[in-house]
């Protein structure tokens, strides 16, 4: 029998953890055919479906069912005939035939009703899955499954100079799927660095929930702002019906529609980062939650940028983060005090152009799995990085002329490099040339006016 080696044996077994992973998200999305199926308490689906008509005014038992993003058969069909059955709704009419086309308003009762749990929670929108339900479909999403080889990573660079040792350590760092301090001079693309990883990771797609449920408490999980929609990949497949398509999906079996998917999520934070932003969002007049930056992030990559540069302390928001990035468990806070456990399932990224000594102790140091400093580019990389700047501007390209910036305005100064720079100063040549009327050229009037105006007296 031929033995496998260490590398085989690996692949096999990712193989085998992908295979399972599969399996669990679609069970996850399988659509439910009772109420108990739903995991939710039929209490709460009462409630959603009668505030949905209270503030609809008239819907047919589809558009409720729309409205939940659950089946009309066997989930909303029931639900409706609770309401019914305790005169909280009435059937007005019919838009077609069978019952989901009844049409149903709320009666007086159902009114007075419906105010009662306005006051207690006023969400209307999609169902909410359980929390355990939330819980499993992102760990079987993990973003530490995601594998990068170096071409996917040269791809994803393209037109962007990066130095070997910086560009041999995103890789990994990657693949991880932890954490990475990115740290270095101001000027020098940590933050593009990090949105070309933000590239790679949404190369594909996960599923996430409207809304959670945890003990009758509902948490907004998905927004427009932060998840970008994708078509499902089996949206198309032969006897699957389209999200919303109502008849067609009851007799094809359709999937729970209470899971959107979407690219794997990328949020970015920089000044406005706050402890309390970090842990469930209650809103008093709503009565319902907002998650907090990281949960929404889960799958994903979460971006700290100027990192210390938060009006909180560097060390207390390290603090909070200690045992998520251990663990990749993270608690947080219902406004009744109940703790309650979420995965960290992301690629969490700090950057920084602060010294980490000042900002960190080495022990917190030693929890990120990967620090990358991105330190200036030497004279051949800010030459490389001119030329390619010239060429996405239209602006000739002279080696004479920025053998004259180099010169001039870095060695006699002794003013260090930036790979941002060439992008500064020739957009500056570019705005000279404008107001002056003249063709946009590297002379050597036109560099020393842009220099003058980019540097300053700083």
């Amino acid at each position: 029998m031929q033995t496998l080696n260490t590398q085989q044996q690996t692949l096999v077994v990712q193989t085998q953890e992908n295979e399972e992973a599969a399996h669990i998200v679609a069970a996850l999305r399988s659509r439910p055919v009772s109420v108990a199926e739903t995991g939710l308490r039929p209490s709460l689906l009462t409630d959603l479906a009668l505030k949905t008509v209270h503030f609809a005014g008239e819907l047919t038992g589809q558009e409720i069912a729309a409205a939940l993003c659950l089946p009309f058969t066997g989930v909303v069909d029931s639900v409706l005939a609770s309401l019914d059955r305790q005169k909280l709704v009435q059937v007005t009419g019919s838009a077609g035939f069978g019952e989901r086309a009844f049409r149903y308003a709320i009666s007086r009762k159902g009114t007075e009703r419906a105010r009662e749990i306005l006051e207690h929670n006023r969400y209307v929108g999609a169902a909410p899955v359980p929390l355990e339900s939330y819980n499993r479909m992102i760990q079987a999403q993990s973003v530490g499954r995601i594998r990068i080889g170096r071409q996917e990573l040269l791809e994803a660079f393209a037109g962007l100079v990066v130095n070997d040792t910086v560009f041999s350590k995103i890789g990994p760092a990657l693949n991880s799927g932890r954490s990475i301090f990115l740290y270095g001079p101001s000027g020098n693309g940590k933050t593009t660095i990090a949105r070309r990883i933000a590239r790679l990771l949404g190369r594909d797609g996960i599923y996430i929930p409207y809304t959670v449920e945890i003990n009758g408490q509902i948490i907004k999980v998905y927004d427009e702002f932060n998840h970008r929609r994708l078509q499902p990949p089996d949206a198309h497949q032969e006897g699957q019906a389209a999200p919303g398509d109502g008849w067609l999906e009851e007799e094809n079996g359709g999937v729970d529609e209470r899971w959107v998917f979407v690219e794997r999520p990328i949020i970015m934070v920089g000044g406005e980062l706050t402890l309390s932003s970090l842990d469930l969002i209650h809103n008093p007049g709503t009565n319902y939650y907002e998650a907090p930056y990281q949960m929404k992030a889960n799958g994903g990559m979460f971006l700290i940028d100027d990192f210390g540069r938060q009006q909180l302390n560097p060390r207390d928001l390290l603090n909070r983060w200690i045992v998520p990035l251990e663990t990749r468990v993270d608690f947080l806070s219902l406004h009744t005090g109940e703790k309650v456990e979420i995965p960290f399932e992301e690629l969490v990224v700090f950057a920084t152009n602060i010294d980490p000594a000042q900002l960190v102790d080495a022990a917190f140091l030693r929890r990120i799995h990967h620090k990358i400093k991105v330190d200036d580019p030497s004279p051949a990389e800010f030459s490389e990085v001119f030329r390619l700047v010239c060429e996405q501007r239209g602006v000739p390209y002279e080696h004479s002329s920025l053998l004259h910036l180099l010169q001039e305005w870095y060695s006699k100064p002794q003013r260090a490099l930036r790979y941002s720079h060439p992008r500064d100063i020739v957009d500056q040549v570019l705005d000279i040339a404008k107001f002056e009327g003249l063709p946009p050229r590297l002379t050597p009037e036109l560099l020393n006016r842009a220099c003058d105006a980019y540097f300053g007296e700083l």
